[in-house]
């Protein structure tokens, strides 16, 4: 199977996940989410990668990160799953491979999607814990921080989540509000297929602009069948 093409677009954001080989576990308990937030805190601060949410599943991560040098996101996921897969093998006594291959990404329009990616990766556990009915139930992810501004400082709100309000508590109390209504099966569909394909989750002219610049493809593949999800732990 060919090799997943990379965008590296500066100032542009990238939805990304991560999973654990053949979907096993890669948190096992409290000390090894902490520790690879920490982890996240300081290599996207050092490789210039803003982060703007983020989930931790049993299995699979999910990111919304804008690279603000070049190749940030690349440096960013090999940095943090280095040391994540060392401290692992060490803290459990264990060896061998820890990740599934190389990450997955896609470059999303702002304006169309980035909001829309928030909530995507936000409600991740509600769709796919049956205990977890809000978001704000589930202790691993950057909901606390985008909606009531609790912990995880260190994240980057992106502009288009600065655009909600004039300050942090109409930021947040709007943010809240995006999350009263479920989100569109459409855009569900399209944020699955553009990061299993690494191309660009967008309207048709932001799509042709990305493939003019940079050269590759950014439109997904058209099948002469529905696109097949794969048991969702892309989630």
């Amino acid at each position: 199977m060919p090799r997943l093409q990379r965008f590296n677009l500066i100032d542009m954001p990238q939805h990304v996940i991560q999973r654990g080989n053949n979907r096993q576990a890669c948190f096992l308990d409290t000390d090894d989410y902490l520790f690879y937030l920490e982890c996240l805190k300081q290599v996207s601060s050092k490789v210039g990668c803003d982060i703007h949410a983020y989930v931790l599943m049993t299995n699979h991560v999910h990111l919304l990160a804008t690279p603000r040098k070049d190749h940030a996101v690349s440096k960013l996921m090999q940095s943090v799953g280095r040391r994540y897969v060392q401290y692992i093998n060490y803290h459990y006594q264990r060896t061998g491979t820890l990740w599934e291959g190389r990450y997955k990404a896609s470059l999303v329009e702002s304006e169309r999607y980035l909001l829309t990616c928030y909530r995507y990766i936000e409600l991740n556990p509600v769709r796919t814990e049956g205990d977890i009915t809000h978001p704000g139930d589930y202790r691993w992810s950057s909901y606390a921080a985008n909606a009531y501004g609790k912990g995880d400082a260190w994240l980057s709100p992106h502009e288009e989540y600065i655009k909600l309000g004039k300050t942090a508590v109409e930021r947040q109390a709007a943010y809240r509000g995006l999350f009263a209504n479920a989100l569109d099966t459409a855009d569900i569909h399209a944020i699955r297929q553009s990061v299993q394909q690494g191309v660009v989750l967008g309207g048709g002219r932001f799509r042709d602009q990305i493939e003019a610049a940079q050269g590759i493809r950014a439109t997904p593949r058209r099948r002469g069948r529905p696109f097949k999800e794969r048991d969702e732990s892309v989630n």
